[in-house]
């Protein structure tokens, strides 16, 4: 009777273990149907329970993997040689949402009385890819900031030269073809000083300095800081909030820059008229913050080049502007920035980040 109920408990621990584990257990008899479904399987593949137990195994599964799986425990069953059993292997596997995924599984097989029953554990390594592109980015741009560095260290002394003679023989020439030349050679020296900055900017950042500040109080400020220019172009300027202040953990000096320069892209979006919108607002924890604007939008095409390195649709545009913006962004934990447009409706940008923790003990 004792040996009875340890088995027991042994069973019933065993069972809570796999249950609850963080890899999805996944187990078949030799026709494919699904015997066990745990709730990490649940939530990795998106079905429940109900939707996949006694059923052939095909339901949560992409057609290839159901060829190669079916091909294989017949296998098994025919010659008794595991091929991959005991290894581990990297499939796409899909979820029921049709959403594809990498994905590590690994086999065993057990016996009991006298049936064959094959188990998958399956570890989704969504997360385990993406941290690793974020380190292979980071090397990649550790390497070309050294790149960066040097050849940023041998074109500014001689295009500094360049420019400010070009500036001197401007102020200088009488010439009308002459000078046509000269503003041209100055803005394009300007244009390349612009570049090496941000290229410098874009791969070689420094790390953040968070501190707590009021990012209505930072947004005021850049609408300050445009007002005079909305003012000159006829241009409207706007800002909403549904509360006075709202405290955010990140670095002023960069996010300031972030929106500030988002506040630019809006000005220079409209040659004159219209109005630009700043707004912010608080909701479980997170601040929205956007900058809306009624100019020219972004066509359907060009959308997706929106981040692009080297992507400009400026005169003067080194194209690194708003991939540093996502960038600087993407440094803040729990942070995005993403956007909207309509060609010849205009464009919203949107900053959506995570309040501080005494700013989050208010937010009821």
């Amino acid at each position: 009777m004792e040996d009875r109920d340890k088995h027991i408990d042994e069973l019933t621990v065993l069972k809570g273990a796999v249950e609850n584990t963080n890899e999805a257990f996944v187990t078949i008899d030799r026709e494919q149907k699904v015997l066990f479904f745990n709730k990490a399987a649940e939530k990795i593949f998106g079905y429940s329970r109900e939707e996949v137990l006694g059923r052939d195994l095909d339901v949560i599964m992409s057609p290839k993997c159901s060829r190669d799986h079916h091909r294989a425990v017949a296998r098994y069953i025919e010659t008794g040689v595991p091929r991959r059993i005991g290894h581990h292997t990297e499939i796409m596997a899909v979820r029921k949402n049709g959403e594809t995924f990498p994905a590590d599984i690994s086999f065993s097989i057990s016996l009991a009385d006298s049936a064959f029953y094959f188990t998958a554990i399956v570890r989704d390594l969504t997360e385990t890819k993406a941290l690793q592109e974020r380190i292979n980015r980071a090397e990649r741009l550790a390497a070309l900031g050294q790149v960066v560095a040097e050849i940023s260290h041998e074109i500014k002394n001689p295009l500094m030269m360049i420019g400010g003679f070009a500036r001197q023989l401007v102020k200088e020439s009488k010439d009308g073809k002459s000078l046509t030349k000269l503003n041209i050679l100055v803005d394009e020296v300007q244009r390349l000083e612009n570049l090496l900055k941000e290229m410098r900017e874009f791969y070689l950042p420094r790390a953040p300095e968070f501190q707590e500040f009021d990012i209505n109080a930072l947004l005021k400020q850049v609408c300050d800081f445009i007002k005079e220019d909305c003012e000159k172009r006829g241009i409207g300027l706007e800002f909403a909030t549904d509360r006075e202040e709202i405290h955010v953990q990140g670095d002023r000096a960069r996010l300031e820059q972030v929106v500030l320069n988002l506040a630019k892209n809006a000005l220079e979006s409209m040659d004159r008229g219209g109005k630009i919108s700043f707004a912010s607002g608080l909701k479980q924890g997170l601040v929205k913050i956007s900058i809306s604007d009624e100019g020219v939008g972004i066509p359907e095409e060009e959308k997706g080049k929106i981040f692009s390195l080297f992507y400009t649709t400026k005169k003067l545009g080194t194209g690194l502007g708003l991939s540093i913006c996502k960038r600087i962004i993407e440094d803040h934990p729990g942070s995005s920035l993403s956007f909207g447009s309509e060609k010849g409706k205009g464009s919203t940008f949107v900053i959506t980040m995570p309040v501080s923790r005494s700013e989050k003990a208010h937010d009821v």
